[in-house]
């Protein structure tokens, strides 16, 4: 079984208030990481019980490459602000993956 890569489910809820604000900014995340080498996919949900409830899929091709996608310039619009924009602490729950990668 192929177990390389690193996949992880970040779960970010919004301030009611704040919304609409952290929605563009999480967003705006989303191309650029993409891009980032080791970036297999990202991406980006909202939760249809939680209008407020951000949910990323992510999966990188090693543990390294997700530690160095969470230094990147595009994520510091969020993480300047969490305690303004975010009801609660981000959620990052790390899996492993017991299946072959779909290719």
């Amino acid at each position: 079984m192929n177990k390389s890569g690193c996949t992880i489910i970040g779960t970010v809820v919004a301030k009611p208030e704040k919304r609409d604000e952290l929605m563009r900014i999480l967003a705006a995340q989303v191309a650029p990481t993409r891009a980032e080498p080791g970036c297999i996919n990202y991406d980006f949900h909202c939760d249809q019980a939680d209008p407020n409830t951000f949910i990323f899929y992510e999966n990188f091709a090693s543990k390294e490459a997700l530690e160095d996608h969470l230094k990147k310039a595009h994520l510091k619009p969020l993480i300047d602000r969490l305690d303004e924009l975010l009801a609660k602490p981000v959620d990052i729950r790390y899996l492993e993956m017991l299946s072959l990668r779909a290719e």
